[in-house]
């Protein structure tokens, strides 16, 4: 199946930044599609952190907003998640989604949507 390819992800401490990016083969576009980044965090259930539709509305999880912003480059056909200001609780594999219409549940989005590997975020002092 076609699958969507997460990298940047790393290891910083609370405070510091991370840019992941999500990136797609063959002809799929991301700015037709909605598109967004889901965090699965040990021991807790998988939830979606941000959302870009096709228009750039765009939609975060509480607990990221004012420190998290999501990204298209229509030239490159990207998506990107700017992490600002880590904290702890943002560790986790983070997974990137995209399709006609984006679940906020990463299961339902695996089934139905794209989905890629993950890239893994480590935030410790």
């Amino acid at each position: 199946d076609l699958q969507l390819v997460e990298s940047g992800g790393g290891s910083v401490q609370p405070g510091g930044s991370l840019r992941l990016t999500c990136t797609a083969p063959g002809y799929y576009y991301f700015h037709t599609h909605q598109s967004g980044w889901f965090r699965q965090s040990p021991g807790a259930k998988c939830v979606q952190v941000a959302e870009i539709d096709r228009d750039d509305a765009t939609w975060y999880a509480a607990s990221v907003k004012g420190r998290f912003s999501i990204s298209r480059d229509r030239t490159k056909n990207t998506i990107y998640l700017r992490m600002n200001d880590l904290k702890p609780e943002d560790a986790g594999a983070y997974y990137c989604a995209s399709g006609g219409v984006l679940s906020g549940d990463c299961d339902e989005n695996r089934r139905r949507n794209l989905w890629g590997r993950g890239t893994q975020v480590t935030v410790s002092s």
